[in-house]
């Protein structure tokens, strides 16, 4: 009966002890090639003690690619990163090699997506130092639309962005850069749909002496936010001095709204899903409200707005007070033609009610 007794009490102990050490991971479902695989944990092992996290390329068979040791911080969290570059596109898996790890959380499984073939540079990424990086191309299935470039330093400092840089109705865009040395260069690209792929550029040539040149572009600052008719989106744009150009991306028929000068709301829906609708107004060092939302009820998507020689944009989190307030609106287009007419039948109806009175 002892026995009984002492095997029992030492299957709970076992039991316990191997419940009491937990593992729970978590990785990102999907992510583009080039960019790092980060890997969170939470364990109720010790403070100090070795983690073992691997990733594995899941084919027909599973091939280890990478091993990292990490170790359990103080608040029983841990984390691993792995470099993703040069990586093929399927299907991978992180994991935690445990055993009996009771309830834990231990393997994650990533999907690796390449779409770095998007983009196609047409300068060239060999380049002479001359104070600037020229950065022109296109970026498939960004028509009329944008994408942010950022730009890292031979010093893996930030140089330039991450900004966005407007793309035409064929998918290109433009940009000078300025630098102030020679080196190696990464420029990376995302858009709407999130992170496409960097390319490298190479400046060779001398550092001179003097003031760089600044490029005679206009700058163009970008915001983007998810818009339907009965949630319209409205962008507060910090003007300068001078034009204002501002434009709405393209592939669905947007209505844009803005206040001009006389504090009027103008109605500007011009064209068609094709292109962009667009509006000019006159900066004078102050904010701007405009909104924007689909002319189809059914639309529910992401409209991206463009100011050209503006200082910034913003999505406003509240509505303006423009907006806000019953402002008496006017439209650049012309009105129905129906309405005059209609209140022409409505008074000759009334004129032939009163004269068929006794």
């Amino acid at each position: 009966m002892k026995k009984i007794v002492l095997l029992v009490m030492g299957l709970l102990f076992l039991s316990g002890f191997t419940s009491a050490y937990l593992v729970n991971i978590d990785a990102p479902d999907s992510l583009p090639v080039g960019k790092p695989l980060i890997v969170n944990g939470t364990t109720t092992f010790g403070i100090g003690t070795p983690i073992d996290v691997v990733l594995y390329y899941q084919l027909t068979t599973t091939t280890e690619i990478k091993r990292k040791i990490v170790y359990v911080q103080s608040d029983h969290t841990f984390r691993a990163v792995f470099d993703t570059t040069g990586l093929k596109t399927g299907m991978y898996k992180v994991e935690v090699p445990t055993n009996g790890a009771g309830n834990s959380v231990n393997m994650r499984v990533v999907y690796l997506f390449d779409r770095s073939d998007d983009i196609q540079l047409s300068s060239s990424t060999t380049q002479n130092f001359n104070g600037k990086i020229i950065i022109a191309g296109t970026i498939k299935g960004d028509e009329n639309s944008g994408v942010q470039i950022e730009v890292i330093g031979p010093d893996d400092d930030v140089v330039f962005g991450p900004r966005f840089i407007n793309t035409d109705y064929q998918s290109n865009f433009a940009i000078d850069v300025p630098i102030t040395e020679p080196g190696d260069y990464e420029v990376s690209f995302t858009d709407a749909r999130g992170y496409v792929g960097k390319r490298s550029i190479t400046v060779i040539g001398q550092q001179t002496l003097g003031p760089s040149p600044t490029s005679t572009t206009l700058s163009i600052v970008s915001a983007h936010a998810k818009s339907s008719r009965d949630n319209p989106v409205y962008f507060a744009i910090k003007t300068g001095n001078g034009k204002v150009n501002i434009h709405t991306s393209s592939s669905i028929d947007w209505v844009l709204e803005y206040v001009d000068d006389k504090g009027t709301i103008k109605i500007v829906n011009e064209e068609s899903e094709q292109y962009p609708e667009k509006a000019q107004v006159l900066g004078k060092g102050k904010t701007m409200y405009i909104k924007v939302y689909p002319l189809k009820n059914s639309v529910n998507s992401e409209v991206f707005i463009y100011a050209e020689n503006a200082v910034s944009v913003v999505v406003s989190p509240t509505v303006p007070a423009p907006f806000a307030a019953s402002v008496p609106q006017t439209t650049d287009t012309p009105k129905s033609p129906l309405l005059p007419l209609l209140g022409v039948v409505s008074l000759g109806t009334a004129f032939m009610i009163i004269r068929r009175k006794p």
